[in-house]
């Protein structure tokens, strides 16, 4: 008989990937008769799950910066190959809708979003969960999982973000070169450019002012954390806080990034993706959130603390292809712009 197939098409995002990762531990545990391949664009996301061992094949393809015709031979190209496809959570747009309807995989998993389920194209799917605005990332996931591949859900257990010996090398050296005696805090001060999601993140002067109070009270280290398109923020809140204990992360890829987050006493960060990896390599922390719906997307299975000033509009970002918006005439994102140093010190303080 014909080995079935299973498509997870994890295109939306590094976080939404890892947030993943749960379903398909459990898809193979319930469901191992079954080859599972994962298409991602995203090459940090792609070293996730190169990393986790639960992919038979990891497929990746750089959808961005690919021609149309391009981006359409290689869809066509994995037509036919698959007896069922997921596209995980969010994954709201018709682009996403389209490229699943055309891999042609006879069940399609997706969410029925309360949103954008039509003008989206998200009937395109033809296996649905409904979406739910108090349900975690993760249990979306294994919801449409379960349903797609029929077994009982349960809950789903924590992230899946396994790190080699050569990236737990790099941590001890990075570590090891670190001042010693001190407590070590990371810190994510930026977040996804996409969509207008510059306004979820905490201004650089606030992380600076933060960073600052830790090293000089609290005797710490602070480790600041992000891509290679964020370094003039890192480098501008080290300069701005003034203290020789801040410094700017840099590694060669996500994974070595991860294995320093893990050595961290707490990690501080906006709604992004390396919040999940923090989650992922257990690490305290805490998020600091402004519109977004933090039901969807709390650290999942660590120890965290969602600092947010609970606005009465509060919140108001659910996953949408839209670009990111407020509707205060007072003060715009006043969720972010008015939630001051302290509150957050005060919940890192706590696990120090």
């Amino acid at each position: 008989m014909k080995q079935k197939r299973l498509l997870v098409i994890a295109l939306s995002g590094i976080g939404d990937a890892l947030m993943f990762t749960p379903a398909l531990r459990r898809i193979r545990e319930e469901r191992p008769e079954i080859a599972v391949d994962v298409l991602l664009m995203y090459k940090a996301a792609a070293d996730i799950y190169e990393r986790s061992g639960l992919a038979d094949r990891v497929l990746f393809f750089d959808f961005l910066n690919a021609s149309p015709l391009n981006a359409l031979r290689y869809v066509l190209s994995l037509r036919g190959g698959y007896d069922y496809s997921v596209s995980v959570y969010p994954s709201n747009r018709k682009e996403y809708a389209i490229i699943s309807f055309l891999i042609g995989a006879g069940k399609r998993g997706g969410i029925q979003y309360k949103r954008v389920f039509g003008k989206e194209l998200g009937f395109l799917n033809n296996v649905l969960v409904e979406e739910n605005d108090s349900r975690h990332n993760t249990e979306h996931n294994l919801l449409m999982a379960a349903r797609l591949l029929d077994f009982n859900p349960g809950t789903p257990p924590e992230l899946v973000f396994n790190l080699t010996d050569e990236d737990v090398h790099f941590a001890d050296g990075y570590v090891k070169a670190l001042p010693g005696g001190r407590k070590i805090i990371g810190m994510h001060p930026g977040c996804s450019l996409l969509k207008n999601h510059i306004k979820r993140r905490w201004e650089p002067e606030k992380f600076a002012a933060l960073a600052k109070k830790l090293t000089a009270e609290d005797n710490a280290v602070v480790l600041l954390f992000g891509g290679p398109e964020e370094e003039g923020l890192k480098e501008f809140i080290c300069e701005e806080s003034g203290s020789e204990f801040c410094f700017s992360v840099k590694t060669k890829n996500l994974a070595q990034s991860a294995a320093v987050i893990q050595r961290c006493d707490v990690f501080v960060t906006n709604d992004s993706s390396q919040m999940h990896v923090a989650a992922a390599m257990q690490r305290k922390t805490v998020a600091i959130i402004g519109p977004t719906n933090t039901s969807y997307i709390h650290p999942w299975k660590t120890e965290h603390t969602m600092v947010s000033l609970g606005l009465e509009c509060s919140p108001c970002f659910f996953y949408s292809p839209s670009p990111l918006s407020c509707s205060r005439s007072d003060v715009q994102f006043k969720c972010i712009k008015e939630l001051d140093t302290t509150r957050v010190y005060n919940a890192v303080k706590k696990y120090l």
